[in-house]
């Protein structure tokens, strides 16, 4: 549907909504209040925001749809924090902390670089008296051996702990990491950018405010990031809409962000839904929230943040095709070793092959195309031609599981253990 089409279907919408809507197509930016209000739409209401986010996408990206080939490496649970929603961590006294040794974690990298892999994505658990050259060590490491591999790691969570750990301020920090390998942060640890919430769901966590400083600073040293929002618990769309203006107010500031993610909250194993620790506490935003709230990222970032990503380790592939027609323009990536979500009771997966993923694409009336970390096109599968080499792999069992890894004895966690 064009966009006159859209306007004049815009003619029997609530006021306020189709306001909003306007201005959105006109380029222009909605409000905290006017985002607000697109959380609640209704009927015919609830599907103008999703028609104007699929022109707003069409317009800024076109048909392209992208994901990228990376592979997780997580390489310890073992954590201080006791967030109420990680299901992933475990404390350094418990039988199925593990830390996974440098030469392994350099095992991982070769391998997905073998298998195409142009990225990993290196995050963990924040272990009690680790190293403080713990971070660089593991990049240099993975960098000597796959030096054309892009490091997608740690973040502004690990940053603020090693910058403390290694009694230094956090740009130096984020300097070492740079000169170390690090090519890009994860905008994850962002949750929902509201101290009050914060401390509600994960007291002890880095703060807003250090989390602005964290990103504001790895932008302007020239380490881009992405950017996140968990949402489907105890927030509000207010709080929603909060997030993301401040976000688009660091992106108009620095220009770092490479893409914008909203994760659904998953419930099933998490800490404060398991224990009803919060009163109203929700088990995840349902399917027409879930839409919404890609949509409203697009109609919120529209000139700002290109790129919006369905997450299909939270949402399952039906759903993250569906969000391709509300807005989002990216699916993410084929992870191969999934843990955080699958820890917490995700049932989607810890690895999408490319040609499932290009075929998913296809299947909505859209374009595959390759990319890297920071969206350069890599190749455009305007047909089902070629494989790539993780798209032969027969056993997926090779690479492990979560479950399985935090039973293996040779990577138990040791206090004090050094990288």
């Amino acid at each position: 549907m064009n966009a006159s089409a859209i306007e004049s279907l815009l003619r029997n919408a609530d006021p306020l909504i189709s306001d909003a809507l306007n201005r959105a197509l006109d380029e222009k930016e909605i409000s905290v209040s006017e985002a607000t209000r697109l959380f609640y739409a209704k009927g015919l209401d609830f599907h103008l925001v999703g028609m104007v986010a699929d022109e707003l996408r069409k317009r800024r990206v076109g048909d392209i749809v992208t994901y990228v080939i990376n592979r997780n490496i997580n390489f310890t649970n073992v954590c201080i924090k006791q967030c109420g929603f990680c299901a992933f961590s475990r404390d350094f006294r418990e039988e199925e902390g593990y830390f996974l040794p440098t030469d392994e974690i350099v095992r991982r990298a070769k391998e997905a670089r073998t298998l195409g892999a142009t990225e990993v994505c290196v995050q963990a658990g924040l272990p009690p008296d680790m190293d403080a050259n713990t971070y660089e060590n593991i990049c240099r490491a993975i960098k000597g051996q796959v030096g054309d591999i892009h490091i997608h790691g740690f973040s502004p969570e690990e940053v603020l702990y090693g910058a403390t750990r290694s009694s230094v301020s956090i740009k130096e920090y984020l300097l070492r990491l740079k000169d170390a390998g690090v090519n890009s942060l994860p905008g994850t640890a962002a949750e929902i950018l509201d101290q009050t919430m914060r401390d509600k769901i994960s007291p002890g966590r880095i703060s807003v405010n250090k989390w602005i400083e964290v990103i504001k600073t790895a932008h302007k040293i020239g380490i881009p990031s992405t950017s996140t929002i968990m949402f489907g618990h105890l927030e509000s769309p207010e709080d929603r809409a909060k997030h993301m203006a401040l976000i688009r107010d660091i992106q108009k500031e620095t220009g770092g962000f490479t893409e914008f993610v909203p994760l659904n909250f998953i419930h099933t194993e998490a800490p404060m839904y398991k224990e009803n620790l919060h009163h109203n506490i929700k088990n995840g935003a349902d399917g027409p929230d879930v839409l919404l709230m890609h949509a409203v990222s697009r109609i919120m970032f529209n000139n700002y943040i290109n790129n919006i990503q369905t997450s299909w380790v939270k949402e399952g592939a039906g759903m993250a095709q569906l969000v391709l027609s509300w807005g989002a323009n990216d699916f993410g990536g084929t992870l191969i070793n999934e843990s955080i979500s699958t820890a917490a009771g995700a049932e989607h997966g810890q690895l999408l092959k490319p040609k499932d993923i290009r075929q998913l694409i296809r299947q909505t009336g859209r374009i595959p195309a390759q990319r890297t970390t920071s969206y350069k096109i890599i190749k455009t599968f305007a047909s089902d031609e070629g494989t790539d080499p993780l798209d032969e792999v027969q056993n997926i069992s090779q690479f492990g599981s979560y479950h399985e890894l935090i039973k293996l004895d040779g990577y138990r966690y040791k206090r004090n253990r050094r990288s």
